[in-house]
């Protein structure tokens, strides 16, 4: 996908940060210490790059660090050393305005308890991040029922999120986070509520949108089956990330 494709697909009036598409998220030497007495090390030396159509998935042992990597990549945690480019945009130089314009505009967010809102319909929730954007009325609806056509749930727009399964609320966080057509999509543990049938035919769907949009995706999870979907497996330990799995040539 070229720049000038990307720009096409890109909503008018949302953050810029497409002028280099190799590479749309890069992290190098990255390293967080928590503010702990005496200060608690989880990682450092961190480096990985994640293109256009592809997703990486992370795993470690619980408590390394892997939620933490997640809100650092979404600027909503400081890292104690180390940069993250998202596109051609450094994280480190933008202040709390401009963070969560570039969350807003750029990442799409998918979590193992599915945070879908009870009192919205799955239309409403699923337009959430182009209401945030501005975006309202017929344009919103027609985007957000075109993303739940795209997981299977298109006649089911106007039910309410208690009608639903477990799966079928995660397709709902996946169309959600994917509706406004994020450069990142960052997942902590998206299978993690669902049975293990369930859970593969769910993450098939994100891991193909985030490839099909070609979005850079970071996949976080316990699962070295779930992990084995991806296009690229990292290991993340304390003292770096290192890749376990290639992709397939």
């Amino acid at each position: 996908m070229t720049r000038a494709e990307y720009k096409r697909r890109r909503p008018s009036g949302t953050f810029r940060v497409y002028d280099s598409l190799e590479s749309m998220l890069k992290i190098a030497q990255l390293g967080k210490t928590l503010a702990t007495a005496p200060p608690r090390k989880l990682f450092e030396l961190l480096s990985m790059e994640v293109g256009a159509g592809e997703c990486v998935a992370i795993i470690g042992e619980s408590g390394v660090g892997k939620s933490t990597l997640l809100n650092c990549l979404a600027g909503l945690e400081p890292v104690s050393s180390g940069s993250i480019r998202v596109g051609d945009t450094e994280l480190a130089g933008l202040g709390d305005d401009a963070l969560s314009q570039l969350r807003r505009d750029c990442f799409g967010f998918v979590f193992q308890a599915f945070h879908v809102l009870p009192h919205l319909t799955l239309l409403q929730n699923v337009a959430v991040p182009l209401w945030l954007q501005g975006r309202h009325g017929a344009e919103a609806d027609r985007c957000a029922q075109h993303m739940l056509e795209r997981v299977g749930l298109g006649t089911r727009a106007h039910d309410w999120p208690r009608e639903l399964s477990g799966g079928e609320l995660q397709r709902v966080a996946i169309a959600r986070a994917l509706v406004h057509r994020p450069i990142v999509v960052l997942a902590d543990e998206p299978t993690g509520n669902l049975d293990p049938a369930r859970a593969m035919d769910v993450l098939d769907l994100l891991l193909s949108s985030i490839r099909d949009g070609g979005a850079a995706g970071v996949l976080v999870t316990h699962s070295h089956a779930a992990a084995r979907r991806a296009d690229r497996v990292f290991e993340l330990r304390q003292d770096g990330l290192v890749q376990v799995m290639a992709a397939a040539q």
